[in-house]
């Protein structure tokens, strides 16, 4: 018969198995206070064996946490339940050295002769948070990746806008993903694209300040780089207790917006995902920079093929106003004693000057015209300015104009001045959609010595003021920006202002812009008057001469023009219509002393090649050009315009005399 065998001792297998087990075990009573350790907790936090016995738990988190961890110790003492290692706490532990390392720990409440215990397996978690960490940055990485294809594949920065929202709130595990850009009509906030906003969090969301001067919304512990995090709603019954976690999309001057991600206030936002978030933004302000420089170019080239067609058209007028123009000079001529055909003729002529007048102001949208300053009689400019404004602004705007008597006379070019009061005029007007008053007025301004922004001398002040809505702020401070403009699309090209300043600056004086919201707009042009510059000669008695002048114009009418009027000068004439023609009679006439020919000749060769051809043959040959079009030659070739004599088209018989007698006797 089997004896029964002895009662087996387990307290001594239990011992063994608590010290051998792969993770650290620490047993704490009610009060926190360590009772028990295995050596593999000795380890962990690199204490001698039994060192740990005896000291508060909270011994082993970093300072700042063990208040935290006292309050929720004594929470789960009171309640005390099994938390599986993995479904427990994941705290950061101190070692007896000061290092500070991530654990996550398990707990296990037990009741030893009627006294509570508490054992919490302890684990070093490191390599595990590490690797977490890297595949979350390779995940990161790699939606970061997708979102730049995306938008680089996209056909506007818009289109690609609208799924970058979706594709953050996937990868952050977040409901709510907006794109919050500046609205530079008024200086808020608006949503471009969202994912999980409904009505209250768009107000909200639209509420938060838009940053100013590059600073960002207000900063707490969690900030890396541009990334912030503020409250976004602080009262719980519109939404819970939220904070806006906000990337700045950065841009040349002022930030252009902000990437939010909408979380819980309790939820952490670490510095991955920080880091993921700023990465999205820095692509989507590049993308939103891109498109803006793209639109600029597109519009920049539009506006280029339309000045080629305009200067070209003008070109072409002026060629027929030469026609035109020469042949009434002519009649004059021939007609000086009938004073009826004289002033059918002159009723002509004048005609004829508008039509110039039309194709400079062509020519002057289009860039391709060259400031010419004059004496301009500022109350005249006025009076004929503020009548064509009253028929052609709107019987809703009022024009009011005002000039003193005696006003001296502005040095500057008369159809770019004209311009750009035009230019400030329909501002003023789109500044107003209900109505309202345009005062453009003029008075004399003495330039001290150290003026700063003007050369010292007298200067005439165009004012041009509106009733209207006014700029605001971050708006007039790039007023005169090229391109910048508030105006919907198709409404506006924004370089308005941008010319006006270009004028003015060229002009030797200033432009002056103040507005403030719903205080309308003033803007002054300080352009210099006719006293600080030499007086303009009067115009000079017709001077005949008896050279040879080589005539070189493509066009048959306006070359036997130009030949009468010279013969009838006295001067001797050899005309050419090709650049081919005028070599020719250039080799085979050794006594021309001047050649008077067009810039644009039709073919490949220009005339401004054909001057460098003769003057290389035939250093010192006086030269006079002439065109209504100059432009649209390479940049050498436009400087060396600049060097020469050019007579503008159409042109009269006086002009031609005086320009040719000034440059044959010149030394």
């Amino acid at each position: 018969m089997t004896r029964p065998s002895a009662p087996f001792d387990d307290s001594g297998l239990f011992r063994v198995l608590f010290d051998m087990a792969p993770d650290a075990m620490i047993v704490v009573d009610r009060l926190g206070t360590i009772m028990l350790t295995n050596p593999q907790a000795d380890r962990l936090f690199g204490y001698p064996t039994h060192a740990l016995h005896g000291r508060p738990i909270e011994d082993l988190l970093p300072a700042a946490l063990r208040e935290v961890h006292v309050a929720h110790r004594t929470q789960y003492m009171d309640n005390p339940r099994v938390r599986p290692m993995g479904a427990g706490y994941e705290l950061t532990g101190v070692r007896a050295d000061g290092t500070v390392f991530p654990v996550e720990i398990g707990l296990s409440p037990a009741q030893v002769g009627g006294k509570p215990l508490f054992a919490a397996s302890i684990r070093d978690i490191s390599e595990t948070q590490r690797a977490r960490q890297a595949l979350a940055r390779a995940r990161y990485d790699t939606r970061v990746a997708d979102i730049s294809r995306r938008i680089l594949l996209a056909a506007t920065h818009e289109a690609a806008m609208t799924e970058i929202p979706a594709l953050i709130a996937e990868t952050l595990s977040v409901p709510t993903v907006a794109v919050l850009l500046v609205d530079p009509h008024g200086g808020g906030l608006r949503i471009a694209a969202a994912v999980g906003v409904d009505d209250p969090m768009r107000i909200l969301l639209t509420g938060l300040r838009a940053s100013q001067g590059g600073n960002p919304l207000p900063r707490d512990d969690l900030d890396i780089g541009r990334v912030t995090r503020t409250p976004l709603a602080a009262n719980a019954a519109v939404h819970p207790a939220l904070d806006a976690v906000l990337a700045l999309l950065p841009d040349r001057e002022a930030p252009a917006g902000h990437l939010a991600v909408v979380i819980p206030q309790s939820e952490t936002f670490d510095r991955d995902r920080q880091h993921f978030l700023q990465s999205v933004a820095n692509v989507l302000s590049a993308s939103i920079q891109r498109g803006r420089s793209e639109e600029q170019l597109a519009h920049a080239q539009r506006l280029d093929a339309l000045g080629q067609l305009t200067g070209g058209i003008a070109h072409d007028f002026n060629n027929l106003l030469t026609i035109v123009s020469g042949n009434l000079q002519l009649l004059e001529w021939d007609l000086e004693a009938d004073s009826s055909a004289r002033e059918t003729i002159a009723s002509a002529s004048r005609a004829v000057e508008r039509g110039s007048t039309l194709t400079r102001k062509l020519l002057s949208f289009s860039r391709r015209q060259r400031l010419n300053p004059q004496q301009v009689r500022t109350e005249l400019l006025l009076a004929d300015l503020s009548e064509m404004l009253a028929r052609t602004l709107g019987e809703r705007i009022r024009v009011v104009a005002d000039c003193p008597v005696g006003l001296p006379a502005v040095f500057a070019d008369p159809g770019e001045l004209e311009a750009a009061l035009v230019n400030l005029a329909l501002n003023a007007r789109d500044a107003m959609p209900r109505g309202g008053k345009i005062s453009i007025n003029a008075r004399l301004h003495e330039q001290a010595v150290d003026g700063g922004d003007l050369l010292p001398g007298p200067y005439v002040v165009f004012t041009v003021v509106d009733s209207g809505e006014g700029m605001l702020p971050d708006v007039l401070s790039r007023a005169v920006e090229p391109f910048f403009t508030t105006k919907t699309g198709g409404k506006g090209s924004g370089l308005g202002l941008s010319m006006v300043y270009g004028f003015v600056k060229q002009s030797s004086g200033k432009l002056s812009i103040h507005s403030e919201p719903g205080s309308g707009t003033r803007v002054e042009l300080y352009l210099p008057s006719v006293e600080y510059h030499a007086a303009v000669a009067p115009a000079a008695a017709i001077v005949e001469g008896d050279e040879t002048v080589l005539v070189v114009e493509d066009e048959d009418e306006v070359r036997r023009v130009a030949a009468v009027f010279l013969r009838r000068l006295g001067y001797t004439v050899i005309e050419a219509g090709t650049a081919e023609a005028a070599r020719d009679a250039f080799d085979d006439h050794p006594e021309i002393d001047v050649v008077f020919t067009d810039v644009v000749l039709g073919g490949t060769v220009t005339g401004l090649d054909l001057v460098n051809e003769f003057q290389r043959e035939r250093p010192g040959l006086k030269v006079l050009m002439t065109s209504g079009y100059e432009y649209g030659a390479p940049e050498d070739d436009r400087r060396r315009m600049g060097e020469l004599e050019l007579l503008r088209k159409p042109y009269r018989r006086e002009q031609l005399a005086t320009s040719l007698r000034r440059l044959i006797d010149e030394r």
